[in-house]
């Protein structure tokens, strides 16, 4: 259908549901969302808004009517808390060094101490560190990494996922949402379905025979075209899908004897979502990690690369050649995330309170049909909702019903693939939390029988 709006990446603001919910909103928001309306270009999955909000503060956003929600979406930025005061006295000390910005070709300590920090945290020969101002761009340099070392230019990647807005990120996420209407893309990148185990197409129930199907279709691509330089991949998917450690083995087995970077895009899963400080530590360590969003404290964009040494062999060219890339003031925002993390055992929180979450949903999921399956890691969450656990079709309407009703009871969450509802709370939320979550879904699953 002409102009459909795709629902891949999340909810879009064109439905009815959308409009009952701003109608029930004060007339001071109404007028903030009309001017915001009136100045920013429209995208069917940001503008026009849902709310206008004035604070954002630890787990919770609030808004101009002084309503509270606890955030389960947080654009993935908000792993230590909204305006954490940690990192916001970084921030202030940073401006007030008045070393805010520094020119290329120059360098500051801030952006070096959060360099050797992520050598430090990061897993196995991870010790070569690349900073750019967001994900996308983070991504651009990651791949370009892998072309340029090992002379070859095509990639694997995943359809449905998301990488980020620009050609080359754009042309590997593989959603039709930033595809279509843009002309020719980068060319070479192939796709291959990541491993589903509630939604593979063949049926099958063993978890070894799934992953082999889904490694087939990568052996496929490289049987006909070794001049494959990438497997680019999430570890554990958006919505959520968490592949066996067989899975990420066999990959990372592929890649060694093809001579394939394997990239793992973390710019959400990074810094404790998993309940590890990154999940590549569930599985296997990649040639590339690819860090962003919490990489900022929640408080300015900063995203980054980080890859081993013996690939610091590309003197004779720049593959991140961006004004911010030594920022100051964003390193020193960063850093001060981590250290937060570090001292407050967030990424243990997120293991705990995760299991605590997940047992919660898989009751809930005994006594409502709708719940088709809940899977996830530490506070990385999804429930795939469906009209009939048979067939297992989508359950979409429901899907929105149950996210506003949430949203008028205090919770925000995202829903993916028009019927999974997703869940990435802060690292610092509580058990009482948790239980604040369980409760209101089981009011929303209620209505909506």
């Amino acid at each position: 259908m002409k102009n459909r709006i795709s629902i891949e990446q999340g909810d879009h603001n064109a439905s009815v549901l959308r409009k009952e919910y701003i109608n029930q909103l004060s007339a001071c928001t109404k007028s903030i969302l009309e001017e915001d309306a009136k100045y920013f270009l429209h995208q069917a999955l940001s503008t026009p808004v849902m709310n206008a909000l004035v604070k954002t503060e630890g787990a919770y956003i609030i808004d101009y009517d002084g309503k509270r929600y606890l955030d389960l979406h947080g654009n993935g930025v908000h792993n230590a808390g909204f305006s954490n005061p940690k990192v916001v006295d970084a921030v202030i000390r940073q401006l007030n060094d008045q070393l805010a910005f520094t020119p290329r070709r120059f360098t500051n300590l801030p952006s070096i101490k959060l360099a050797k920090k992520l050598v430090e945290i990061t897993p196995g020969e991870l010790d070569r560190v690349l900073f750019c101002p967001g994900g996308s761009e983070a991504i651009e340099m990651a791949i370009m990494l892998a072309k340029q070392v090992t002379g070859k230019w095509k990639t694997i990647s995943y359809w449905d996922s998301y990488h980020g807005t620009g050609f080359q990120a754009s042309s590997i996420a593989g959603e039709e949402h930033f595809l279509v209407g843009n002309g020719p893309m980068v060319p070479g990148a192939f796709h291959v379905e990541f491993p589903n185990y509630y939604r593979n197409p063949w049926g099958f129930t063993d978890r070894e025979q799934i992953d082999r199907e889904y490694l087939r279709q990568i052996n496929n691509i490289l049987k006909r075209n070794p001049d494959i330089a990438a497997i680019i991949a999430e570890p554990i998917s958006a919505t959520p899908v968490v592949p066996s450690t067989y899975y990420w083995q066999e990959v990372r087995n592929i890649c060694d004897e093809h001579d394939v970077f394997l990239i793992f895009d973390e710019i959400i899963e990074g810094f404790g979502r998993t309940g590890k400080m990154f999940a590549c530590e569930h599985f296997v360590t990649p040639d590339v990690l690819v860090l962003g969003k919490s990489l900022g404290g929640g408080v300015v964009p900063f995203a980054g690369i980080v890859t081993k040494d013996r690939y610091n062999v590309l003197q004779h060219r720049s593959i991140g050649h961006f004004t911010h890339e030594k920022n100051p003031l964003c390193s020193a925002a960063g850093l001060a995330e981590i250290e937060f993390i570090e001292e407050h055992e967030l990424v243990k929180n997120s293991s705990t309170l995760g299991n605590y979450l997940l047992d919660g949903l898989k009751h809930l999921q005994e006594e409502y049909p709708i719940i088709g399956n809940v899977a996830g890691r530490g506070f990385h969450i999804g429930i795939d909702l469906v009209k009939d656990r048979q067939t297992k079709e989508r359950a979409i309407q429901e899907a929105e019903r149950i996210m506003y009703d949430c949203m008028m009871q205090g919770v925000a969450f995202k829903v993916i693939e028009g019927n999974i509802i997703t869940m990435r709370p802060s690292l610092i939320l509580t058990r009482d939390e948790c239980d604040f979550i369980l409760n209101t879904l089981k009011k929303a699953f209620e209505n909506i029988k």
